[in-house]
């Protein structure tokens, strides 16, 4: 048995995430455990995600962005309200965005989404992306 969508196909704000994701050097976009994954080849962003809660079950976030985050910066972001340790991800360097939590700053969530890809994509993907943003 599959996991049930946990998505609005029409949600706009899905919507301007496949538009930045899908910009980027051969990624796709694919359907995991019942959210919209993106990956060129490995995973570099989902949409939605959840948190473990302490006093019961998971707390789900419908509209969020889930990218991995470097090292350097994950300190800073976790101090920031906006942000959630994801449930499974959280502990391989991902952090969540809460697309509710403020308005969205679209320009944050494309860099966000750039530096999850350069994490993730391998050396060649980087390059072409490198190659793509040259004046």
């Amino acid at each position: 048995m599959g996991h049930p969508i946990m998505f609005d196909d029409a949600d706009p704000i899905l919507a301007t995430v496949r538009t930045i994701a899908l910009a980027l050097p051969e990624a796709t976009e694919k359907i995991s455990h019942g959210r919209p994954t993106f990956s060129a080849p490995k995973m570099f962003a989902v949409y939605g995600g959840s948190r473990k809660n302490p006093d019961g079950p998971m707390i789900r976030y419908n509209h969020a962005l889930l990218v991995k985050v470097d090292d350097s910066e994950r300190q800073a972001l976790q101090q920031d309200p906006r942000f959630f340790y994801p449930a499974y991800l959280g502990p391989y360097g991902w952090l969540g965005l809460d697309f509710e939590a403020a308005e969205v700053d679209w320009a944050e969530v494309a860099e966000l989404v750039d530096a999850s890809f350069r994490l993730q994509a391998p050396a060649r993907l980087v390059r072409r992306l490198d190659q793509m943003q040259a004046p």
